[in-house]
Formats: C-alpha cells, sequence, structure tokens
C-alpha cells in the first residue's frame, strides 16, 4: 500500500452544525461540501479537510484522542479546543505550505509502539516519536500518533476513518482484499475509495480523487 498524504479524519457526531460552525467562524476555514448525510469542511479541498458525518449520539471516544491542525505561526489565545462531543482540536505551529493542513492525529492504544508498527503494514511509513515521546507513523509530512491508553471496541464510535490520498484504489483493493481487511468500496461523484479496518479496529480509507474531482 501507497498512501500519499493524509487526506482527512472523519467522525460520528449527533450533531455536526456547531462543529462546523466554529471550524469556519473561529479558525476561518470553509465548508467544502455538504451533503444530506455530512459535512467537509477544510482550507483546501486538496489538503488535509475534517468531515462531519450524522449519526445517532451520544458516541463513545474509543481510539480518538485529539486532531491537530499545522498553522505556520500560532494565533493570540487558545490553541486548544473542545469543539463537543469529544472532538478535541489543537494547533500545531509548524512550517507549512497550507494554513490548517492537518499535522496529526492522536489515538489511545493499549501498546503504542506495536500499534505503530502495525500501521507500516498499511502504507505509513516509521517515524521518529513526536517531542513528548509518542511512537508514530508518518504518511505525506503528517502523522498519527498513539498514545497510552484503552481503545476499547466501541459500538458506537467517535471515530469514523482517517482517510489517506492514493493513486489507484484498484491496486489498493486488490491488496486490501489479499490481506482480508476490506469494509466496503465506495464509488462518490468525486472519489472512489476502499475502507479497510486497520489496527485497534479503525478504519482506513484509501481515496482516488478522480479525474473530474471539482471541490474547492
Amino acid at each position: 500500500m501507497q498512501p500519499n498524504t493524509l487526506d482527512h479524519v472523519a467522525f460520528w457526531l449527533a450533531d455536526r452544525e456547531p462543529i462546523a460552525e466554529f471550524l469556519t467562524t473561529k479558525l476561518g476555514l470553509h465548508v467544502i461540501d455538504r451533503q444530506d448525510n455530512f459535512t467537509l469542511v477544510g482550507a483546501d479541498a486538496r489538503r488535509g479537510k475534517l468531515t462531519l458525518f450524522d449519526a445517532e449520539g451520544p458516541r463513545e471516544p474509543g481510539a480518538f484522542k485529539h486532531v491537530a491542525l499545522r498553522v505556520s505561526k500560532l494565533p493570540d489565545g487558545d490553541t486548544e479546543f473542545d469543539l463537543g462531543e469529544g472532538v478535541k482540536l489543537k494547533l500545531v505551529q509548524a512550517p507549512t505550505d497550507s494554513e490548517y493542513d492537518l499535522d496529526h492525529v492522536a489515538l489511545y492504544s493499549s501498546e503504542p509502539r506495536h500499534t505503530a508498527e502495525a500501521y507500516e503494514r498499511f502504507g505509513f511509513d516509521a517515524a521518529p516519536p513526536s517531542s513528548d515521546g509518542h511512537p508514530r507513523v508518518e504518511v505525506g509530512g503528517a502523522f498519527v500518533e498513539f498514545h497510552p491508553g484503552n481503545p476499547g471496541n466501541p459500538d458506537n464510535p467517535l471515530l469514523n476513518h482517517l482517510a489517506v490520498l492514493v493513486d489507484s484504489v484498484d491496486e489498493h483493493i486488490a491488496e486490501a482484499e489479499e490481506m482480508g481487511v476490506v469494509d466496503n468500496v465506495v464509488d462518490a461523484a468525486n472519489t472512489r475509495a476502499v475502507f479497510v479496518w486497520g489496527p485497534d479496529r479503525v478504519r482506513i480509507e484509501y481515496v482516488e480523487h478522480k479525474p473530474e474531482f471539482a471541490l474547492t
């Protein structure tokens, strides 16, 4: 498997509107797409985004700890936010070509180092630990890092999936079938994707932008 970038992080939410409003009014992101069952929010449709899916609540945190967006300069005031329903967001200062791109996703794991190694099987690259010592993997300059904790096996998880951008979904479908980890395949208006079950039952989406991809 060969993911290029961390494309988006998706959540199940009982009420997506307050979170979408915070991201657009307080952080200056914009709604890239809004459908009956989800809202896609980001600074750039081709960079890191957050997807907010409708679901019955309440949701259980499960493996999710927080998501971090990268900025070239931290703003005055708060840099950590509780967006509601368990969605925790941080701003991280680092060199970036796109403000508010995804920097990392932090997940709980009962065995962080082992889980980081398991992600390499899914195409993520080994990476040095985070500045505070947490094992992590890298994809296209963004990270998934693993913090000690019990991810459990919730019936109603908050985290819908992590999505990585790939050149060819068909190649990833074939490989995922060989690994026996396919959840489902989705053919949408702008994208085609295969969803797989990753470590700790975290779903990973391998998504390909179609040539007619028209989101901005």
